[in-house]
């Protein structure tokens, strides 16, 4: 499994179009152990170039605080799961709290 989480100054960034990069963590799913953890520079922001971007990369989950709509729709017909209303916090933490299945997600914080 291979989770993508946006991130600015090392935490999640509320909206993933306005990160400076995306956290890659690859888990064992039958150990739910972190195998890998890659730091990706995205491609420039444009409506619906991350969800295919992070689809060739191999992501099955994206875990995000906010999300419009359409990008949601668009990373489902990419394969990918979305998690919105994560709260602000390491990608490591979030990571261990989905796979636990003890991330409290709150407010979707993006309305478009």
């Amino acid at each position: 499994m291979k989770i993508a989480i946006p991130v600015v100054n090392k935490l999640l960034c509320l909206h993933f179009g306005h990160c400076d990069q995306f956290a890659m963590i690859t888990v064992d799913e039958q150990t739910k152990v972190i195998t890998n953890h890659e730091m990706l520079t995205p491609p420039p922001h444009e409506p619906g170039v991350l969800p295919k971007w992070l689809a060739d990369l191999g992501a099955n989950v994206i875990i995000a605080g906010g999300m419009g709509s359409q990008a949601q729709t668009l990373f489902k017909m990419n394969g990918i799961k979305v998690v919105v209303g994560a709260p602000v916090d390491s990608p490591e933490k979030l990571v261990a709290a989905y796979l636990s299945a003890t991330l409290v997600s709150g407010v979707n914080t993006c309305d478009h």
